[in-house]
């Protein structure tokens, strides 16, 4: 029996990456998974990938209609969530002299403002004792020049988790920070090779994170192997933060 065995998990933003590699293993492990992508294409794609108890459906996490497009069809089909992996967010590189109104509001209103609403909105669905995991950085505590934006909405999940474990103590769900290293994804294309290289130095082991990696931590915490897990955020970086 796997370690999600009748459990339904939302995960956000699953068409590639660490979460596309976070829909797979759930479902390997017993799970129903429901996953999200803004571009049809790629949600069908990823859909095809993961092969089997998964359901897509289109939408953007900071777009509240799509959010309640989302849980509409989770209450249609499952009537219930027991894992929620807020994995939606996006970093660009931007000085301080050359961050733009759109640069900040692009960030913060998908990787906080869509963070909150997309836990907020799970919440009359949400089994008792269930787990929602959010998607950090280790941006929010590792200075790295033109990603104070993206750090700083980072931070801003954090402080999320902090407050809502004691919100939701009485329902015995848990929140927790899953804050990756650098990861090699095709997100890392646009800032080049060099920048690449500059963030791959910075990992002791010499070499970038795989989406398996954060694959087995997400489950972890999705998981009644971290039930005495509550509130941290839980470095996955190959010690790249750490020094």
């Amino acid at each position: 029996m796997g370690k999600l065995e009748g459990k339904v998990a939302v995960i956000t933003a699953a068409t590639s990456g660490m979460a596309l590699a976070t829909a797979k293993l759930f479902v390997e492990e017993g799970a129903y998974v429901f996953v999200t992508g803004r571009r049809q294409a790629k949600l069908d794609e990823a859909v095809q990938e993961i092969g089997k108890n998964v359901t897509g459906v289109q939408g953007d996490a900071a777009n509240l209609s799509d959010l309640d497009r989302l849980y509409t069809t989770v209450a249609r089909e499952k009537g219930k969530i027991d894992i929620l992996f807020a994995s939606a967010g996006v970093g660009e590189l931007a000085k301080l002299e050359d961050v733009t109104e759109e640069h900040f509001d692009k960030t913060f209103n998908l990787n906080v403002r869509g963070t909150l609403f997309t836990v907020q909105k799970a919440l009359p669905l949400f089994n008792d004792k269930g787990s929602v995991i959010m998607n950090g950085s280790i941006a929010s505590i590792k200075s790295s020049p033109a990603l104070g934006t993206y750090g700083a909405s980072k931070a801003a999940i954090r402080a999320f988790a902090r407050t809502w474990l004691v919100e939701l103590k009485d329902r015995g769900i848990r929140v927790n920070v899953l804050s990756p290293g650098t990861i090699d994804t095709p997100v890392l294309d646009p800032f080049g090779p060099d920048v690449k290289e500059r963030f791959r130095s910075r990992v002791p082991r010499g070499e970038l994170g795989r989406p398996e990696e954060i694959a087995s931590v997400a489950l972890f915490l999705a998981s009644a192997d971290s039930s005495f897990v509550n509130g941290v955020e839980l470095f996955v970086d190959g010690g790249a933060a750490q020094i």
